[in-house]
């Protein structure tokens, strides 16, 4: 399948720090897929930080895909259903919402969104950014690197010296990996 003719689901979550180079690759993943929605978690559509307003990223998203975010659980349970993504990017993905994915938890949009698209047995792509990716949450890396269905955008420390444990996905792997992931193929060398 041609990533033109598909139809991608992105998710936004918290990791307010790589949203520049997420919008690059939002906008990289519009230019070459036949339809992008976007769907923020609850903390990426209400939260300003210094990296920029909420409205401001989803004004933004909005411009880039022409399609309005999805924002709330009842916007997002109809993504399986009506089988609206060929697959799913969740770019950046937390360790929050690692833990919640590798655990079942489904308490805000992204979340849903995931669990939702799942029943078709399609692929969800996670780009992960986190700090604790080789503590905390290396667990929950594990246990989705395990799990049917999902997919890792290669990654690499982003700072060994002053955050060990931090992880970064190379954002820009992320159509690769999704041309991989429609067929079955997690991309290697998964860590770099």
């Amino acid at each position: 399948m041609s990533l033109k003719e598909t139809q991608i689901g992105v998710a936004f979550t918290g990791s307010f720090c790589t949203y520049k180079k997420a919008f690059l690759e939002l906008q990289k993943l519009s230019n070459c897929c036949g339809s992008v929605q976007t769907v923020f978690s609850t903390a990426a559509a209400s939260t300003d930080s210094r990296f920029g307003s909420a409205e401001s990223f989803y004004r933004r998203a909005e411009e880039i895909t022409g399609n309005k975010p999805m924002m709330t659980i009842s916007e997002a349970e109809p993504i399986g259903p009506k089988n609206l993504f060929d697959a799913l990017v969740i770019l950046p993905c937390t360790g929050n919402t690692l833990a919640k994915l590798a655990n079942g938890i489904t308490d805000d949009p992204v979340t849903l969104a995931v669990k939702s698209h799942l029943r078709n047995r399609k692929p969800v792509v996670l780009a992960v950014s986190t700090n604790d990716a080789l503590s905390g949450s290396a667990k929950n890396i594990g246990i989705l690197l395990n799990t049917r269905n999902y997919y890792f955008v290669p990654m690499s420390q982003d700072d060994p010296v002053k955050k060990p444990t931090s992880l970064v996905a190379h954002f820009e792997k992320i159509p690769d990996t999704l041309r991989l992931a429609l067929e079955g193929i997690q991309i290697q060398p998964l860590f770099s």
